[in-house]
């Protein structure tokens, strides 16, 4: 059996043996390659497959290239990479060979029993609408014979983006500050520390080797309790710290004093660029939009990789940024996220003199929560929405004054001193909030307020389903 929901707002993803198995990802790879042939509109495309450090992944990459194999693609295998790597090597020539395509197979954040698929056609993600439609093919089409054909040609992508890395920050070069990583045991280091090396940089490594079953920590660098370990070691001549998650596409980066997140990051970046142009998602402190839009733009758009890659390819932006450490620099890169690539411009910042502990400290005050969750049903949470939409039109009397709705994704409720979001998260069965406001008292009040109406409206949705 295939299950619809594995084909997910920003990219294919599930249990491994319950909802990805052998027949459901080669009929993944065989409809991506349909997919690929149609919007390329070449015979025998090329597709570039890489893999993160999860026990199965290796052999979801055989399944999948059985697919991509009988719709007529010829598939290059880079082995374990980060998701930057992967998607680097779509922009490079192997030979005669231009890829057209790209996966990868990784579970992200999640559980060590999930897995899934990041996909790009062209060099743009495949996503959305386009994944459910394709989802509803796979699923129409389940008994379809797919033959075992796991042929490939290895590719050295690793040797690739270390050269690029090391010439493209060679001005790091021997550069004092000194500094902690740490990998997750994901797979950040199928090349960090090479760059590092070659950059003779001065570092302390946690968890750098590859191990998906995650012995250490969870590799979610967004959630407190895995930074536990860096935290302790920031202390002496160990000034900063980088985290990655399980796939290296989000980082988190800290000071001896301040975990610095991936808005903050952006509104840092943007103080070095000339009338910069950036996006980040609604999640994103106000202080971001603001402090940006005094000397350039700041465009506020959906949470999701997918989502900010296109919208940065369409507005030629320079950057753009989500709360949990999603980066995404078009400014000297290519457009993606990748968690490798931010942390040498973070260094970068360093380097060239910028206190980031002073910048901070000279932001507004605002008080705000981190992503709370939720929890509700895959089938639930969109019609939930939908229902605390309808409440936010007729609130109670006691209700603070609401000045404006954004709709973009989800609802972010702006009030007279600060804002309360809520959204469904495309990637688990729950509703992420976030508040933030100038005044404490004011942001635990939106926080109280908000949550009670979503209680009323899951209240209201289980009465009328029972």
């Amino acid at each position: 059996m295939i299950n619809q929901s594995i084909f997910r707002e920003y990219d294919i993803r599930g249990i491994v043996g319950e909802e990805l198995h052998e027949q459901s990802v080669k009929l993944i790879g065989y409809f991506l390659g349909q997919e690929t042939i149609k919007r390329t509109q070449c015979d025998n495309p090329i597709v570039v497959i890489g893999y993160d450090a999860r026990t199965h992944s290796p052999e979801l990459f055989g399944y999948l290239t059985s697919g991509f194999n009988q719709a007529g693609c010829k598939v290059l295998g880079m082995g374990m990479v980060a998701t930057g790597v992967n998607y680097f090597a779509s922009f490079q020539r192997f030979g005669n060979h231009v890829p057209q395509a790209s996966v990868m197979i990784t579970g992200s954040h999640n559980p060590s029993q999930y897995n899934g698929f990041k996909i790009t056609i062209n060099n743009a993600p495949f996503f959305g609408e386009d994944i459910t439609a394709m989802g509803q093919k796979i699923i129409l089409n389940s008994d379809l014979n797919i033959q075992d054909n796991e042929t490939f040609e290895a590719i050295d992508v690793k040797s690739l983006y270390v050269d690029y890395m090391v010439k493209e920050f060679a001005h790091l070069k021997a550069m004092p500050q000194k500094f902690i990583i740490d990998c997750g045991n994901g797979v950040a280091d199928t090349v960090l520390t090479n760059i590092l090396d070659q950059l003779e940089l001065n570092y302390d490594a946690l968890f750098t080797q590859p191990d998906g079953t995650f012995p250490n920590h969870h590799p979610d660098p967004s959630e407190e309790k895995n930074l536990k370990e860096i935290k302790k070691a920031l202390k002496g001549n160990i000034q900063y710290g980088f985290a990655y998650d399980g796939d290296a596409d989000r980082i988190a980066f800290l000071t001896q004093k301040h975990n610095v997140k991936g808005d903050i990051l952006a509104l840092l970046f943007a103080k070095t660029m000339t009338n910069p142009v950036i996006i980040g998602e609604v999640k994103c402190t106000q202080i971001m939009y603001d402090k940006i839009n005094e000397t350039g733009t700041a465009v506020m758009y959906k949470t999701g990789h997918s989502n900010l890659k296109v919208k940065l390819k369409e507005l030629n932006a320079d950057l753009a940024a989500e709360v949990s450490g999603h980066i995404f620099f078009n400014d000297r890169y290519y457009g993606y996220d990748d968690a490798i690539y931010a942390t040498f411009r973070i260094l970068e910042l360093i380097l060239n003199g910028m206190d980031i502990d002073k910048e901070i400290e000279a932001l507004p005050k605002v008080y705000s929560t981190d992503e709370l969750k939720v929890h509700t049903t895959e089938e639930a949470k969109f019609p939930l929405m939908d229902k605390i939409k309808e409440k936010l039109q007729k609130v109670p009397a006691d209700f603070p004054k609401i000045l404006k709705i954004i709709d973009v994704d989800g609802v972010r409720v702006v009030f007279e001193n600060g804002w309360g979001l809520v959204r469904a998260s495309n990637t688990t069965p729950v509703l992420v909030t976030r508040f933030e406001s100038t005044n404490e008292l004011d942001a635990k009040q939106y926080e109280e307020k908000l949550n009670l109406l979503i209680q009323e409206a899951q209240d209201e949705l289980s009465r009328t389903s029972n």
